[in-house]
């Protein structure tokens, strides 16, 4: 696999060694705003990046079709408006190439690019409690220390390989949707199988089905999946749309999410209209609104299991009238609540089951036992392949932090402190480990969400508390552990009262082998903002100050 590829690596490594303010994990939406934060005030900080160009999630899945789940006019940094009123957007969901592009113009519009340290991987963290410092390292041994650690790893980048023997023996092409190489996979006239039906494999498999001699889907789980419905902008609406881009913003800061204010949450409930209302309802929201804007058709259906089968039945429907073998169908047709894993959105990935060169295997009963050389077993049976999409997703939310080994006051590792699940405060720090802060991270919105939108709140509040740190002469910030334990009881409590925790996903780690089953994310933009906001007018209730 060959390396992706950036400029200034090397010059920003030779200058990475020494003392800062602060040191950034990640070079994605998070960390390249919270370095743009920092330097507003006054602060020396460096971004280290594992991968040889800026982008994060957006540089590392760029396989075929990956796309963004929310309108890329709302999928974008709103914290200066010259950049809103100068950025033009192509489609109404961005793709990954579109994307990176952005973030390559943002890095180079606010010159951030000379202090993005790429090619580094930050393989440990101590905390000093004598200096109240951060001493880092990377894995290539360089060491630099900082008053504060800040995690900008993103909730979706450690990418997860489920334990299948004799991957490694494989002599095809083979790849994993979230590292995906510079060079891509050739799938044209091959014998290609793909693994997983998430997010990331609905947004490849009809791409591939098209290139493909033979494509092969192996699926242990179905997924509910509704169409995107992305289109190219208009250059004349997209111009008249940025008259009013403050409003649109302002009017998605009152949303559960963070966007969508344009097509909002009905306040009805789905089994106090008539069927017909329902069904021109969900028809509505399907062909006319489409992607996760669907689940708004009524504002019950992730709180009530009988609202809730109305709307996955409606999809349930579509599937059946759109995958002309019945059987087929019956594997696609998802049977959890709609909603409780993440909703995917597509482009024709139903209907791409009705090509003659694709074919859907069930995995669930009969799991993948072995990986071969030409290809992969299943009991007695053998698929010959040439190539091999791992679309199997990630550890999500806590992975790419847990990768790292940190160690706070007494030596004590985070990952032995979260061994049970993560624990802490706001989704922003955890008692025992001062000045670290975690952006977006577990007990934070951010997945439910609208993930830039959610980042600058973080990053803002963040850059804050720091400044505030700074000039009351406050050297080192640390999550109370009775803070921490009622934010954690807050947050499941929350979920408790939705249907997010009736099935198996990664919102509460179930998609890892022995990984703690706790639901993750906080359910609510506006009540998470209003909470912060109270901390810090509270001078940061929670945290004790030192």
């Amino acid at each position: 696999m060959s390396t992706k590829f950036d400029s200034n690596s090397e010059t920003a490594a030779s200058n990475a060694q020494g003392s800062l303010d602060a040191v950034i994990v990640g070079a994605g939406f998070s960390g390249l705003f919270m370095l743009h934060k920092l330097r507003g005030i006054g602060l020396s900080a460096k971004i280290y990046e594992a991968g040889d160009g800026i982008g994060g999630t957006w540089y590392w899945n760029s396989y075929p079709g990956a796309r963004c789940d929310v309108q890329s006019v709302e999928y974008s940094y709103q914290f200066s408006e010259d950049l809103q009123q100068d950025w033009n957007w192509s489609e109404r969901y961005a793709s990954q190439p579109e994307i990176l592009s952005y973030l390559e113009h943002v890095t180079d519009r606010f010159d951030l690019r000379r202090d993005v340290v790429l090619k580094t991987r930050v393989s440990g963290a101590e905390f000093d409690e004598k200096s109240n410092r951060w001493k880092v390292t990377s894995d290539d041994g360089r060491v630099v220390d900082a008053q504060f650690l800040i995690m900008a790893t993103g909730a979706l980048s450690t990418i997860f390989y489920p334990d299948i023997p004799g991957r490694e023996a494989f002599k095809g092409q083979s790849a994993h949707t979230g590292a995906w190489p510079l060079e891509g996979l050739d799938f044209q006239d091959k014998r290609v199988g793909v693994i997983g039906t998430g997010s990331s494999g609905i947004q490849c498999i009809p791409i591939i089905a098209e290139q493909a001699e033979h494509l092969t889907v192996f699926q242990r789980t179905p997924a509910y999946s509704v169409p995107a419905g992305n289109y190219d902008l208009d250059p004349g609406w997209l111009t008249e749309f940025k008259n009013d881009y403050s409003g649109l913003r302002e009017r998605n800061e009152a949303t559960m999410g963070g966007f969508g204010s344009d097509h909002p949450v009905n306040t009805e409930l789905a089994l106090q209209v008539s069927e017909k209302e329902r069904e021109d309802q969900y028809q509505h929201r399907w062909q006319n609104v489409g992607g996760l804007l669907f689940l708004g058709a009524y504002a019950d259906l992730l709180t009530d299991p009988a609202a809730n089968q109305t709307a996955a039945e409606f999809v349930r429907q579509k599937i059946r009238a759109t995958v002309i073998d019945p059987e087929v169908a019956e594997r696609l047709m998802p049977t959890t609540m709609i909603g409780c894993k993440r909703l995917c959105t597509d482009t024709n990935y139903y209907e791409t089951y009705n090509r003659a060169n694709v074919s859907l295997v069930d995995i669930k009963d009969s799991p993948i036992e072995e990986i071969t050389e030409t290809g992969l077993r299943i009991g007695e049976k053998s698929y010959d392949l040439d190539c091999i999409v791992f679309a199997t997703g990630f550890d999500a939310m806590t992975g790419a932090i847990s990768n790292i080994d940190i160690r706070g006051k007494g030596g004590t590792r985070l990952t032995d402190k979260w061994a049970d699940g993560p624990i802490n405060y706001l989704g922003v720090g955890t008692a025992g480990f001062p000045n670290l802060f975690t952006i977006v991270g577990p007990g934070n919105p951010s997945v439910l969400t609208n993930m830039v939108c959610t980042i600058e709140h973080h990053v803002g509040w963040v850059a804050e508390c720091i400044e505030y740190l700074r000039s009351n002469s406050f050297s080192a910030i640390e999550v109370t552990p009775a803070a921490e334990l009622d934010w954690v009881a807050e947050v499941n409590a929350i979920a408790a009262s939705t249907l997010f925790p009736t099935c198996n996903s990664w919102y509460l780690g179930a998609n890892i082998p022995g990984k703690p089953r706790v639901f993750m994310p906080y359910l609510g933009l506006p009540p998470y903002r209003e909470k912060c906001a109270e901390v810090a007018k509270e001078g940061y209730s929670g945290f004790d100050l030192t």
